[in-house]
């Protein structure tokens, strides 16, 4: 079939901090999404990722599922849905699901019934008895391992009714099923028939590669997550991913994106490889680590070299590339690997290069290209005072784990700060009226809108030509230009502490097979600093002439003269013919 998402641009959706329409709650719905769709087009969007809009009880904001197919009453109804399938299409625009599968809620039906030892939905979770079983009773019982869960806490529950333990990789109220019953897989492909049959184009795949638990036995310590060896990309996971492609993808024309946990490069070539038919491409999270410890929760210094090492690394290593740099589960990049230092509500006088310059980043790679809600106008971490304010579930067991091991509560909530899921989420920024213009003036959003919305909001970038917002959509139609961009292959250059150079190339053959000759060469540069840097000699050569786009406006990089440099927190694409 035709790999028509290879030549699309994506653009994710979390619907209930998107738009509030209808009902005015407080809470963004399916309506309002309808209502933004010439929006999302405008910008050059051939693809959206729907975050969980399935009934859910919240625990974990729509990643705790009690019921896949049905419409949470606060997203609106399952003809809401079918009309925003309709409406997309009009626009020809694919929407695929978000497809969580790991675990379902405890407030499913199967885990309801499943609480029933004598049930025959007993074994669609994993349950086991105590470890010491049969030698001590009450609060002397021990969880049947020694695992920990990634929400910084114990990954066995009690179960009173059960008078057994069952398995949560995530939060208590995410039970994680057991794939080892193949009726489960049943129930996951009925799933995901109803949904491409409704319109779907493909799935998100939420933590893919740690379905399948080979073993219960005790983890290897470790700081992170103990256990871990005996779930992570287990042969078993690649059977069902197979199985699944097989027998419902096939069948077909869509995708697959996973949400691959502590992948390496190795673990991602085997998942994607065309010829083995699991997924179609992976989001991992190397990239965006690089300056933290811990996964991404303690900082570190930043260091653009080891940057360009982990980009060479699966720019080469894969294929077929899912860039991103933010997603419901990262902190916004302008404040990560940007300049977001600001006075008051107003922004950093280089915020906007550099949220230019991330975007040159992200756009200029090989592969498909996901941008985030907001990112496109260079949104921000939230601006909360305290933990209070906070709803996400992983922040808070981050902040007990790190309150029992004595770590001060200011240094606890720098942390969270730096860290918090919530920081991409709070509401999008469509306006300088009250509440940003997500919901109505006096209505109270579910989550905190950051203030600085009257200084940064789509409305205002619209009409300005400057804007990160339409420096996006230059950015996005060269691209869709370009296929040199899309397919060339990717070069590293030069790096140290503050910038990277690479090039990319069109090969005389490309992935689609068209037959390409004199085609153009492109030379990205990026400053990640507040200080101009010049290019080495050997570098300048390839940064001649005139600049085909730069984040800070300007046309000419050097002269014969002078070296070239990038002046601080730029990014600039020069195109030429080869330099043989």
């Amino acid at each position: 079939m035709n790999q028509w998402w290879k030549e699309r641009i994506a653009y994710q959706i979390y619907p209930r901090s998107f738009q509030d329409k209808n009902p005015k709650d407080g809470i963004g719905d399916i309506e309002g999404i309808i209502s933004r769709l010439d929006d999302i087009k405008d910008l050059g969007i051939g693809i959206i990722w729907l975050s969980p809009v399935y009934k859910s009880p919240g625990a974990d904001n729509g990643y705790d599922i009690s019921d896949y197919l049905s419409i949470d009453p606060i997203f609106g109804t399952m003809q809401d849905m079918e009309n925003l399938f309709r409406e997309a299409e009009k626009r020809d625009i694919k929407i695929i699901m978000d497809l969580v599968i790991n675990h379902t809620s405890d407030e499913h039906e199967w885990f309801k019934k499943s609480r029933d030892p004598k049930s025959p939905y007993r074994d669609y979770y994993i349950w086991q008895p105590p470890k010491n079983a049969g030698k001590a009773n009450g609060s002397s019982r021990q969880p049947p391992n020694n695992w920990t869960g990634f929400f910084m806490g114990d990954v066995w529950e009690w179960d009173e009714m059960s008078g057994e333990y069952y398995l949560h990789l995530f939060d208590k109220k995410q039970p994680d099923l057991n794939y080892k019953n193949p009726k489960v897989v049943d129930e996951i492909k009925n799933i995901m028939r109803f949904w491409l049959d409704k319109g779907a184009a493909g799935f998100r795949c939420d933590v893919i590669n740690i379905i399948y638990k080979t073993s219960l036995e005790d983890g290897k310590k470790s700081p992170a997550v103990c256990g871990i060896e005996h779930y992570k990309s287990q042969e078993g996971n690649h059977e069902i991913l197979r199985k699944l492609r097989k027998e419902v993808l096939s069948e077909y024309d869509c995708f697959t994106v996973g949400e691959t946990v502590m992948v390496d490069i190795d673990e991602a070539k085997l998942l994607c490889d065309e010829s083995r038919k699991e997924l179609d491409m992976l989001f991992y999270f190397e990239h965006l680590e690089i300056d933290r410890r811990i996964a991404r929760f303690i900082p570190k210094k930043f260091n653009a070299k080891k940057l360009l090492e982990v980009l060479t690394k699966w720019q080469q290593g894969l294929e077929w590339n899912a860039l991103y740099l933010e997603n419901h589960d990262q902190v916004r990049i302008v404040s990560h690997f940007g300049s977001e230092k600001k006075t008051g509500t107003s922004p950093s006088k280089h915020w906007q290069s550099s949220a230019k310059m991330l975007a040159i980043m992200e756009l200029t790679l090989r592969g498909t290209p996901f941008i985030f809600q907001g990112q496109e106008i260079g949104m921000t971490n939230f601006d909360f005072k305290s933990i209070k304010e906070v709803n996400d579930v992983e922040s808070h067991g981050l902040n007990r784990l790190m309150k029992k091991i004595f770590i001060p509560s200011f240094l606890r909530w720098k942390w969270i700060k730096a860290s918090s899921r919530d920081n991409s989420r709070t509401p999008m920024q469509w306006d300088s009226s009250e509440n940003a213009g997500f919901t109505s003036p006096g209505i109270k959003p579910w989550l905190g809108v950051n203030s600085n919305y009257t200084h940064i909001n789509y409305a205002q970038q619209k009409s300005d030509s400057t804007s990160i917002l339409n420096f996006y959509k230059k950015l996005i139609a060269l691209r869709q230009k370009s296929e040199c961009l899309k397919y060339g292959e990717f070069l590293p250059l030069h790096a140290d502490k503050k910038m990277i150079c690479y090039q990319r190339k069109l090969n005389t053959c490309t992935d689609r097979g068209d037959t390409k000759s004199g085609a153009e060469t492109y030379f990205i540069g990026l400053n990640f600093s507040s200080n101009k840097i010049k290019l080495p000699k050997e570098i300048t050569k390839y940064f001649g002439g005139e600049i085909l786009l730069s984040s800070t406006g300007r046309k000419i990089l050097s002269t014969k003269k002078s070296r070239a440099e990038i002046l601080p927190w730029e990014g600039v694409i020069v195109c030429r013919q080869p330099i043989q």
